[in-house]
């Protein structure tokens, strides 16, 4: 009796477990936010942002989770100083004012066990607006050197830069911003 007692505790705590929800640390290393924006019609100009910071949950087994992502708006990386120095300034993000932006979701999308997309709140300039996330690229699995638990993804979004209040030089310098997400986190 004492054994089958001891078999059931086992069981129930195994289920309970693989379904909840597990949470994940973004890995600033392997997680750094980018952008693409036309300059004048002539190129695609890009950045990046390289520092993030943040957390997210997922239980595919209910198709749930959320995310709550920092991007800290000083560490743009253009590779060219200047710019970066006039992109922080009162005329594109303003980081005296705002040094980040956020992204945070409750509502994620599935396929399957497969995530494919989330539907959240970005704060930029301190205006939060809805933004939808395609997720085309999805993987779990242990961590081929440290053997946690790790997720990665590649999420993209399109915003107008001018509805969160950034339209210095529009239409000159696109109103459109392609906004792609490589992120890579260990569960915790």
């Amino acid at each position: 009796m004492k054994k089958a007692l001891i078999a059931i505790a086992i069981a129930a705590s195994l289920s309970t477990s693989a379904f909840a929800a597990d949470t994940y640390t973004i890995d600033a290393r392997h997680t750094f936010p980018s952008f693409e924006v036309s300059h004048l019609g002539f190129s695609i100009q890009r950045g990046r942002f390289n520092r993030t910071s943040g957390a997210f949950t997922l239980d595919t087994a209910s198709q749930s989770g959320s995310i709550d992502i920092s991007i800290d708006a000083t560490s743009i990386d253009t590779g060219l100083a200047e710019l970066e120095k006039h992109l922080q300034g009162e005329d594109f993000f303003d980081t005296a004012k705002y040094p980040a932006m956020t992204f945070k979701s409750k509502s994620l999308r599935f396929d399957g066990d497969k995530l494919t997309g989330a539907d959240g709140d970005f704060t930029l300039l301190g205006v939060t607006r809805p933004v939808s996330l395609k997720v085309d690229h999805f993987k779990c699995a242990p961590h081929p050197m440290t053997r946690k638990a790790m997720c990665g993804a590649n999420a993209t979004t399109m915003i107008k830069r001018s509805e969160f209040g950034m339209s210095k030089y529009v239409p000159a310098v696109s109103d459109e911003v392609k906004i792609a997400i490589q992120v890579e986190a260990f569960r915790d």
